[in-house]
């Protein structure tokens, strides 16, 4: 649990570094800068290339987890705060444990459902303006929501297909899979790469490194080792970090509701993670 905590962790920090560090207006090249050489990294380690149906498998996967979601974050945490961002993504805890249920046959117990009921209650309260004022725009909802739902079908699918591919392999191949999709989409719409300054460079060092080689693989060897209901939970760390760093380091501003909803999102991650396994 601890080692699977590490992906909502660094993920939940992305939202803060892209929309502080990295460019704007470059969300197609921002996925492609950030997976790619995360990839390459990852299967100069493993050393193993996909076999037989896990080439399709992996391009699959790789659009669903990788090419089209960090495309549709990218544009959130452009348009968003990271508190608001990050809180609409913490929403796929419920899908995931309800894909869990169906595709994987994985009937969560009581006190996990508990839990993500009163993680979700505490985004709904947390989805609130903030005192800085200003309406939400309707194109990064819109694209948090699509990332939800297209990671949370793609993780499903990544536990269904792939219980024998060791976690540095899924990783790899999902990485670079899901680039190569998002690649000639970036030539043809944004033309050549943009120019990074030093901040970008740092920025994207920190989310090629952390962020996409690390927190990717620390989630797929969650994926293997735990229900799916628990995984889920575990993704509502975050919207906590998105929400603190968006505080403590970007000048955001919390509500007394919105700090209330940040304590029953944790209050449901204590509850729902840490309930006991199923006796047979």
């Amino acid at each position: 649990m601890l080692l699977t905590a590490i992906a909502p962790i660094a993920w939940g920090s992305t939202y803060f570094v892209t929309r502080h560090l990295l460019p704007h207006d470059a969300a197609l090249w921002g996925a492609v800068i950030r997976c790619l050489p995360a990839g390459l990294l990852v299967l100069l380690v493993t050393r193993r290339l996909p076999r037989g149906s896990w080439w399709w498998r992996s391009f699959v996967l790789g659009t669903l987890t990788v090419g089209g979601l960090n495309t549709l974050v990218y544009i959130a945490a452009q348009r968003l705060p990271s508190s608001v961002a990050a809180t609409i993504m913490s929403t796929s805890t419920g899908v995931f444990l309800l894909l869990s249920w169906v595709m994987l046959r994985q009937r969560p117990a009581l006190r996990a459902v508990v839990g993500a009921a009163l993680g979700i209650l505490g985004v709904v309260v947390m989805l609130q303006p903030t005192e800085s004022g200003g309406a939400l725009d309707g194109w990064g909802i819109a694209a948090s929501v699509i990332a939800m739902l297209s990671s949370s079908l793609g993780f499903v699918l990544t536990r269904r297909w792939g219980a024998d591919i060791a976690p540095l392999s899924m990783t790899a191949w999902q990485l670079i899979a899901g680039s190569l999709v998002i690649l000639p989409v970036a030539v043809a719409v944004d033309g050549a790469p943009p120019t990074l300054d030093a901040s970008a460079l740092v920025g994207f060092a920190y989310v090629i490194v952390v962020a996409t080689a690390l927190a990717y693989t620390a989630w797929f060897s969650g994926l293997t080792r735990l229900p799916g209901a628990v995984v889920g939970i575990l993704g509502l760390l975050n919207p906590v970090t998105g929400v603190l760093l968006g505080v403590v380091l970007g000048g955001e501003s919390l509500t007394p509701l919105q700090v209330g909803g940040l304590v029953l999102v944790l209050v449901g991650v204590v509850v729902g993670a840490l309930a006991p396994a199923r006796r047979r």
